[in-house]
């Protein structure tokens, strides 16, 4: 099968959000007639399109594809995953739920220096993000908060 095929197919599959291991990804991928594959060629294409292990709905713990890297939407899942936002005088501290942190990072890492944000640190459900040189606490946390406002 072509690497089309490939790709689309495990995209489809991560987006069912029921694959808790490499191996079960990689079993899926033969049954569907990718006989080629495995777990490192599984994990490298982990990587390349940003997935990451968090809960699903049923709180199991599943690699899933990041919804678009843009500003989600009030409707937005991942809006729901922020608990708190807070800062002091050198970072701002997000709260999200288990699982979440390093998802949400690699979304405020994605709006990156232009908004502020000279990088974020993510845990399993705290995130610490720091301004650019030219950006004020304060001010990263207004935009921050601007992005999940709605959720909070």
């Amino acid at each position: 099968m072509k690497q089309n095929d490939l790709t689309k197919t495990f995209k489809e599959m991560l987006l069912q959000e029921k694959f808790s291991s490499q191996i079960g990804i990689v079993q899926a991928l033969q049954e569907q007639g990718f006989d080629n594959i495995n777990q490192s060629k599984v994990s490298r294409m982990l990587t390349k399109f940003g997935a990451v292990r968090t809960r699903n709905a049923k709180s199991e713990m599943v690699y899933c594809l990041p919804a678009e890297m843009s500003v989600p939407t009030t409707s937005s899942p991942l809006k729901n995953l922020v608990l708190d936002i807070d800062y002091n005088s050198s970072m701002v501290v997000i709260r999200t739920s288990p699982g979440a942190a390093q998802l949400i990072a690699r979304l405020l890492d994605s709006i990156g220096k232009s908004e502020g944000i000279l990088g974020s640190i993510a845990g399993d459900d705290t995130i610490f993000s720091t301004p650019t040189k030219d950006c004020s606490v304060k001010k990263l946390y207004q935009t921050i908060i601007e992005l999940f406002e709605r959720s909070l």
